[in-house]
């Protein structure tokens, strides 16, 4: 077992339900066809996408990364401040923690990236073609001898100006059975970049609760099952909270940057100003 691949206490039957009001069966199949349908918009797009400047290009991902959730009938909201001005020149590190499939459009509609996933994805449906035409570093979890050619290939991602985003939990969690802690290898290229971290903190729920089963992709959970479960729960709100980045330099080591960007993460940050809320 490999530093990339922790082992989250979350499973299917006990974390990946939703006990509130459901959608009828015939407009779930409607959101399930819109937003299967953006994502295929996106994969046929890439190509022309890509010969945009970096500011243009940002904003179409936003709005598309956007789009594309509220598509598959889930709210979001944003507290903090999404869009700054132009990116670092040395890059970005945005970490987050991981609940679900949703995180990965739901980063995008913030803070646009190269993003870091599990070789595995490149074959999914959809989601695969379109990681890999976005620029997705791809790594394999469970073979140690790659992680310092990953821990490389992220440096010099961020050194040449990309923003990357990483899960470095290491997999997902679905909020009522605690959370992982953040690897370090991740902030190690922040480090050699010489990039900020921006940690960003990810959580669902439905009316009334804190917490939404129906976002939670857990253990060996199929997609298809859970895109289904997200379709169906009604009233699904993501709300993305964006906190103030951590210079490289700030903290001593890779694992005190990982402790400290986790601990924000994990911090209420409920006196942020909600800059935009969408419904």
């Amino acid at each position: 077992m490999s530093s990339w691949l922790p082992v989250a206490p979350c499973t299917p039957r006990r974390c990946a339900h939703h006990g509130g009001a459901t959608r009828g069966p015939l407009l779930a199949v409607a959101l399930l066809s819109a937003g299967c349908s953006l994502i295929l918009l996106g994969v046929l797009c890439v190509p022309a996408v890509l010969l945009l400047g970096p500011s243009h290009r940002d904003l179409l991902i936003r709005r598309w990364a956007y789009a594309v959730v509220r598509a598959f009938g889930v709210r979001v909201q944003v507290t903090g401040e999404p869009y700054g001005p132009d990116r670092p020149a040395a890059g970005e590190l945005v970490v987050a923690d991981h609940v679900s499939w949703l995180d990965i459009p739901l980063v995008a509609t913030v803070f646009p990236a190269r993003m870091v996933a599990k070789s595995e994805i490149r074959s999914w449906p959809l989601l695969g073609p379109l990681a890999a035409l976005g620029g997705t570093l791809f790594i394999e979890r469970d073979r140690l001898r790659a992680l310092p050619d990953t821990v490389r290939a992220l440096a010099d991602a961020l050194a040449a100006g990309s923003r990357v985003a990483v899960f470095p939990q290491g997999s997902t969690w679905c909020g009522r059975c605690g959370g992982g802690h953040f690897r370090p290898a991740a902030f190690q290229a922040a480090i050699d970049a010489g990039s900020a971290v921006r940690p960003v903190r990810i959580s669902y729920r439905t009316t009334g609760t804190d917490a939404a089963g129906a976002a939670a992709f857990v253990g060996d959970d199929p997609l298809a099952a859970s895109l289904w479960r997200v379709v169906t729960a009604a009233g699904l709100t993501a709300e993305i909270r964006i906190l103030p980045p951590v210079p490289a330099g700030a903290l001593p080591g890779r694992r005190g940057l990982a402790r400290a960007a986790q601990s924000a993460v994990a911090r209420d940050s409920a006196n942020l100003p909600a800059s935009s809320v969408h419904h």
